[in-house]
């Protein structure tokens, strides 16, 4: 097969050249210059021939939905995540960081995935021996999952024609290569060439298939961002690796909706679904020590009571330090100004450390009235009660503002058996529900302190 013809293009200002330049010419931008396959002019009038004699207008009432074409993962949290299930022939987008256990529940979803057909594991990292000794840790025996340990393209794409499989695993996207293209696997043009194939194979057959891709330091999926516009659906496994639990979030879903998230658990038998996760983040907290808060914060549509903790310290060096794992750090020395100019307290020669039990990443507002409870709380040795969970966004001006959904909170905060609950004034004038807990309406931090007797 002839080797087409490339050339390279600033992604910057589309300026093009024929061999690779650290620094476009045109606007200056260094490593902007990616490699673009030329395609033949007589080719593309064919094919634009084609699509004019194919394609005709139709009625959009006579085109059939594909929700009743859904099939069901095997996991409640994954088909939630999707929408209701797998849409047959929709091409899925999988990306997390190393070791996050993409693999594993991609390979628990083969052996679980209802419908009658073959499932092609086709992998480019690792031998047919690696994934058997992991299908045997997870306990999975099914004649139905083949595999293939291939790289190129074409290789596959025949493979795929002849077994027809009812889904398809491609680990990983930036292993792939195509002849056509003369850069190495996982460049921008070998990644772009290899999904435009991969989707026109899955759409034309009607073969569901999930991608697996690598991610960069930013945590965004490696290759060109178009990828993530190509497929249907793509979803982020995110979580620390040394922590058990696991997010799945969506990011785009062309069959559902992006506020869903799944929640898992890695464990030795592989990736276990969590149907109520904050019985379990909040599961070990037995005392009753001076700078622990319970929250109550959104992921996607699901409300979760998650732990704070937060120490203070005398500094040694005349530089206090301000230390978060799990929450913002720009955040938190932002409301640590609020509480020394708006509720007096000095801080200025206090460590302050602030941590998310249970490895779990919380980034809304809403968190805000937690944070500062748990600092006050732990620069005054003071406990805070143990059935009371705080939500409320803090604004520069010390107020506590109001936050969305907040009823859905306040019911998941019931039903774990919580007595109190602190919210913003404004959302409790516009509550409809009654509740049995006590809710405190606070209208800045210094209410919420005096409530709390850490003032």
């Amino acid at each position: 097969m002839a080797k087409a013809k490339t050339i390279f293009m600033c992604n910057n200002c589309g300026y093009e050249s024929a061999k690779w330049l650290g620094k476009c010419p045109a606007c200056n931008e260094w490593n902007s210059l990616v490699e673009e396959k030329i395609q033949k002019t007589n080719d593309l009038i064919i094919d634009r021939d084609e699509n004019k004699k194919a394609n005709k207008p139709m009625s959009l009432n006579s085109v059939i939905g594909k929700e009743s074409f859904r099939t069901s993962t095997g996991f409640e949290e994954l088909d939630r995540v999707l929408g209701g299930g797998i849409v047959k022939g929709s091409l899925i987008l999988v990306g997390g960081e190393p070791g996050i256990g993409k693999s594993t529940l991609i390979l628990q979803l083969c052996d679980k995935i209802n419908g009658n057909g073959k499932v092609l594991y086709v992998s480019g990292e690792e031998s047919a021996e690696q994934i058997k000794l992991r299908a045997d840790r997870l306990n999975i025996n099914n004649d139905d999952i083949m595999f293939l340990a291939e790289t190129d393209i074409d290789v596959i794409q025949a493979s795929i024609i002849e077994l027809n499989p009812k889904l398809v695993i491609i680990d990983s996207i930036q292993t792939m290569y195509s002849d056509e293209i003369t850069s190495a696997a996982g460049t921008v043009s070998q990644v772009r060439e290899i999904t435009a194939r991969i989707m026109k194979l899955c759409k034309c057959n009607n073969i569901t298939t999930i991608i697996i891709g690598h991610v960069t330091k930013e945590g965004n999926i490696a290759g060109p961002r178009v990828l993530e516009h190509m497929v249907d659906t793509v979803l982020y496994l995110e979580g620390e690796r040394y922590f058990s639990y696991r997010i799945l979030r969506s990011v785009k879903n062309r069959f559902g909706s992006t506020n869903e998230v799944g929640m898992f658990e890695m464990v030795n038998e592989g990736m276990v679904e969590i149907s109520n996760p904050s019985t379990i983040l909040i599961s070990e907290r037995d005392d009753n020590p001076p700078g622990s808060t319970i929250i109550a914060t959104m992921e996607g549509t699901r409300p979760l009571l998650i732990e704070l903790q937060a120490l203070t310290s005398t500094t040694v060096f005349g530089l206090p330090r301000r230390t978060a794992n799990g929450f913002d750090y720009n955040r938190l020395t932002l409301l640590m100004a609020v509480l020394e100019k708006k509720a007096n307290m000095n801080l200025s020669n206090q460590d302050i450390y602030l941590n998310v039990v249970s490895g779990i990443k919380v980034s809304e507002p809403a968190c805000d009235l937690g944070v500062i409870l748990s600092v006050a709380s732990s620069y005054k040795n003071l406990s805070i009660p143990k059935d009371l969970v705080a939500i409320g966004e803090v604004g520069l001006t010390g107020e506590v503002r109001s936050v969305n959904f907040i009823e859905k909170r306040i019911k998941e905060v019931e039903k774990l058996g919580f007595k109190t609950c602190i919210i913003p004034e404004s959302n409790k004038k516009l509550l409809k529900e009654k509740f049995k807990l006590d809710i405190i309406g606070v209208k800045n931090i210094n209410e919420a302190m005096q409530t709390l007797k850490i003032k």
